[in-house]
């Protein structure tokens, strides 16, 4: 599967903020599980939704302003941002469902 790319403190302005359409952030750590068994999941996702959805990911380790700045008390947490702007948020591992059920509200069209 495809690996996801990384966004950090320095890029996120332009490739989320900026970004005219849906960008999915993952924001994860190296040493957690839960984020690891979510990975292909999300991996998956940002394969089927490439014309739809921007997947990236935020190290929290990494870019930890930006987890403060999106109050990410833990990892993995899944934020959709629209036009800039958070939108939909999913705290800990989501099943591929729920995650679809959750953000399809908010993406036009959205083939699962």
């Amino acid at each position: 599967m495809a690996k996801i790319p990384e966004v950090n403190e320095n890029t996120f302005q332009q490739e989320v903020l900026s970004d005219p359409q849906p960008v999915l952030v993952d924001f994860s750590a190296v040493w957690c599980g839960p984020c690891k068994m979510l990975d292909p999941i999300v991996e998956r996702l940002a394969k089927e939704w490439t014309n739809s959805v921007k997947v990236v990911k935020v190290d929290v380790d990494f870019s930890p302003t930006i987890a403060m700045q999106y109050q990410i008390m833990s990892v993995p947490t899944l934020i959709l941002f629209l036009g800039g702007q958070p939108r939909e948020r999913l705290v800990g591992y989501q099943s591929r469902e729920r995650i679809i059920a959750k953000l399809q509200p908010h993406i036009s069209p959205l083939r699962p």
